[in-house]
């Protein structure tokens, strides 16, 4: 854990001094593009092929989710959008612009609660602008906006040790969108958390999501999450890590829980589950 908080803070170190523009809100768009892409782990001795031939287009504002088995390089391909890994062939590119590093268009959820415990709620949501200079009037304006969108106003100047899985992944998802991404990139965010904490997270998500017009690319192995969250879901295989099939998702634009229930969704579900399991 002390790994990845100091990971997720290297990040946001980066990604703010990587940037010299405004932040995202002026002419956002968000549309990333990964063309022929390929990840070759090399030693003296071995050569591990993780992603070969990816090739794939997210539309701005568009929730896209990967799934796929263990291994097959989902978090790997998500890592070199995100700019903390370097790609072996192919490009990747933001609104035209190769990706070559972390960059404040990019935000990122980690895996674990990877909160500052030293620092408040607030503290934790405005860390990303303070690093970029921002004035402390304007990052607490930043923070009660975020602290209104994940319902979490009450709990402004709590620690991360007296909040909840699911209230600090929250916070982290705020912290993420703080710097007013264009893109938010998420790596099975949901994955530690109990079955009813989930699926009021995944709602929390999507109204988010629909209030700040954000790309998502969302990471997962767990097919009904890709299917609620998505407009598309992108399945790959392994050895090496590869695109199998993108399926759009047919589903009303408002997503509750009944939406589970619907032939459509339960059909999608059997297909996914069908190409995963060959």
């Amino acid at each position: 854990m002390e790994a990845a908080k100091k990971q997720e803070a290297l990040y946001e170190e980066k990604a703010a001094g990587s940037i010299g523009s405004a932040p995202a809100e002026a002419g956002r768009q968000g549309e990333i593009v990964i063309a022929g892409l390929g990840k070759v782990y090399a030693s003296k001795k071995n050569r591990f092929e993780a992603l070969a031939g990816i090739d794939l287009t997210i539309g701005a504002n568009e929730f896209v989710t990967i799934v796929g088995p263990s291994g097959c390089g989902k978090s790997t391909l998500l890592r070199i959008v995100a700019g903390l890994d370097d790609l072996t062939e192919g490009s990747v590119r933001l609104d035209g612009d190769e990706v070559v590093g972390p960059g404040a268009e990019r935000g990122m959820v980690f895996q674990g609660y990877t909160l500052f415990p030293w620092l408040t709620v607030r503290e934790n949501i405005e860390y990303g602008p303070k690093l970029k200079g921002v004035s402390t009037l304007e990052r607490r304006a930043i923070s009660s906006h975020f602290l209104k969108v994940i319902r979490l106003e009450q709990f402004a100047n709590a620690y991360p040790k007296q909040l909840s899985g699911g209230m600090k992944q929250r916070v982290a998802i705020a912290r993420a969108l703080a710097n007013r991404p264009k893109v938010l990139l998420m790596d099975e965010p949901f994955g530690a958390l109990d079955a009813q904490t989930k699926l009021e997270m995944q709602e929390m998500l999507l109204e988010v999501w629909e209030k700040e017009k954000t790309t998502v690319l969302f990471i997962t192995h767990d097919i009904e999450e890709a299917i609620f969250l998505s407009r598309r879901v992108v399945v790959m295989g392994a050895n090496p890590g590869r695109i199998l099939k993108a399926f759009d998702v047919k589903l009303p634009a408002q997503r509750t829980q009944e939406v589970r229930e619907l032939p459509a969704f339960l059909s999608l579900k059997r297909e996914l589950g069908a190409l995963l399991k060959h």
